[in-house]
């Protein structure tokens, strides 16, 4: 563990030193704003959704509300609010080496956390296709798969629920068959576009396969503007950080990596 924190720190260091390159945001065509009404009148179309407190709890989503559970997420949800909003991107990227480092987690405690701050709005969609996990956290399967969002078929008021009046969730239902056919596509580019041009969310959240079991995230990280990667202390090893955050980096920004479930304290962000 003590490798992979120093190469943690090495990383925070290159990205405050600008030594990482730097991906520029993807035209996405015309993003001049709709009018307020009309933005407002597209997040009140979504269905409302109100996920109960015990069901949060059992899952470690601590977010809701603010608390001393909630705090290093509030650090973090700011952390990358700040830099996002500094650098002029909208789509943020979880992921992680490999699987149970706790990247689901970390994707709907940020999603619940920004839900805080009524100024903001903020999507998140669980794009590990072929393994999804959004809809445990809050114990709701839509009728929709989210791949009908993704290809057009289902319209997203359709699809997605709405937390509050400021976070939009798109969950699977289930695991899909050949998600990297859908990844990989110039559709769910598009479509992803469309979303982002009606609702005007000032964060887009999207839980991604870990990169080190599959080509699903690579063939993903073209649509987003950073990613942020998740590791587990005592679980991560040094070489599967490296490698992946290379990977990463040779499609989209790194915006930074967390080390979760250690019991240093104010270790979560590095």
């Amino acid at each position: 563990m003590e490798k992979l924190k120093a190469a943690l720190e090495t990383a925070r260091s290159q990205r405050e030193g600008g030594e990482v390159p730097s991906h520029k945001p993807a035209d996405r065509g015309n993003t001049a704003k709709k009018p307020v009404q009309d933005v407002s009148q597209a997040w009140a179309a979504l269905t409302p959704f109100k996920p109960k407190p015990r069901v949060l709890a059992r899952h470690l989503v601590v977010t809701a509300q603010a608390s001393a559970a909630a705090t290093p997420f509030d650090i973090l949800r700011t952390k990358i609010l700040l830099q996002m909003r500094e650098n002029g991107w909208t789509r943020l990227a979880i992921t992680s080496p490999m699987p149970r480092s706790g990247k689901s987690t970390t994707a709907c405690n940020l999603a619940m956390g920004i839900g805080r701050q009524q100024s903001l709005h903020a999507m998140l969609f669980d794009m590990d296709l072929g393994n999804p996990s959004v809809h445990s956290f809050f114990e709701h399967r839509p009728e929709h798969p989210i791949s009908s969002v993704l290809t057009g078929a289902v319209p997203f008021e359709d699809q997605a629920v709405r937390i509050g009046g400021n976070v939009a969730i798109s969950m699977a239902n289930g695991p899909i068959d050949d998600p990297t056919r859908i990844l990989l596509s110039s559709e769910t580019e598009q479509h992803l576009d469309a979303i982002e041009a009606r609702y005007k969310p000032d964060i887009m959240i999207f839980d991604l396969p870990s990169v080190l079991v599959g080509d699903n995230t690579r063939a993903f990280l073209k649509n987003v503007d950073c990613a942020l990667i998740v590791t587990r202390a005592n679980a991560t090893r040094y070489s599967q950080f490296d490698t992946c955050e290379k990977e990463v980096a040779e499609h989209t920004n790194v915006l930074g990596t967390i080390l979760n479930a250690t019991q240093d304290k104010g270790s979560l962000v590095a």
